[in-house]
C-alpha cells in the first residue's frame, strides 16, 4: 500500500476535475459559464444564468464528486478515503482540463465532509444558510462555514478528518481573497445578482 495515497490523490483528483458546471451550462444551451459572472465554474455562478435548476444539479454533482471519491478509496482502506477527498477537492479547483483554472472548491469540499463526518456536513450546512440568508453573500457563508468546521471536527471527529479539513478550509479562504476584498469594499454580488 506504499502507494496507496498517491494513487487515492490522482483518483480524486480525476473525479474531482470534472467541470459539471461548465458541462452543464454547455448542454443546456447558455453556452461558457466562465464568460459571465466571476468567471467560476461552480454552481453560484451558475446561478447568475438565472436558472436555478442548473445551479442545482451543479451543486448536487460538484458535491456527490467529492462524497464518491471518499467512499470509493474507503472501501480499500479508511485512510485512503482522505487522500481521494483532498484529490477531489484539488481536482475541483485546478482540474487539468480546464488550464487548471477551476472553481473555488466549496460545493466539493461539502462532499467530502459529508462523507467522511455527515453530523459536521450538518453544521456546515446550518451555518450556510444562516449567513446566506442574513447577508445574502454566498463567499461570505463559505468562508464562514470554512472557518467553524475545523472547529465543530476538533470536538466531535478524528484528528485525521480535522487536520484535512484545516488544510481544505485555509485553501478555500485563499481561493476567496477576491470575494474578501469585495466584501470589504462593499461591491460583492449578492446571491441571485445576476452576472
Amino acid at each position: 500500500m506504499a502507494y496507496g495515497p498517491v494513487l487515492a490523490i490522482v483518483f480524486g483528483y480525476l473525479l474531482g476535475s470534472i467541470p459539471f458546471g461548465l458541462l452543464i451550462t454547455r448542454a443546456a444551451g447558455l453556452g461558457d459559464v466562465r464568460k459571465i459572472g466571476s468567471g467560476n465554474i461552480g454552481a453560484t455562478n451558475v446561478l447568475r444564468t438565472g436558472n436555478k435548476g442548473l445551479a442545482a444539479a451543479t451543486l448536487l454533482l460538484d458535491a456527490l464528486k467529492g462524497t464518491a471519491a471518499v467512499l470509493i478509496a474507503g472501501r480499500f482502506a479508511p485512510e485512503l478515503g482522505l487522500w481521494a477527498g483532498l484529490g477531489a477537492f484539488l481536482g475541483h479547483l485546478f482540474p487539468v482540463w480546464l488550464g487548471f483554472k477551476g472553481g473555488k472548491g466549496v460545493a466539493t469540499y461539502l462532499g467530502v465532509l459529508i462523507a467522511l463526518a455527515w453530523q459536521v456536513a450538518l453544521i456546515f450546512a446550518v451555518v450556510w444558510l444562516a449567513v446566506a440568508f442574513l447577508a445574502r453573500y454566498s463567499s461570505l457563508a463559505a468562508l464562514t462555514a470554512a472557518i467553524v468546521v475545523p472547529i465543530a471536527l476538533y470536538f466531535l471527529s478524528t484528528p485525521q478528518i480535522a487536520g484535512l479539513f484545516v488544510v481544505m478550509s485555509l485553501i478555500v479562504i485563499m481561493k476567496h481573497r477576491a470575494n474578501i476584498e469585495r466584501l470589504l469594499a462593499g461591491t460583492e454580488g449578492k446571491i441571485g445578482a445576476k452576472g
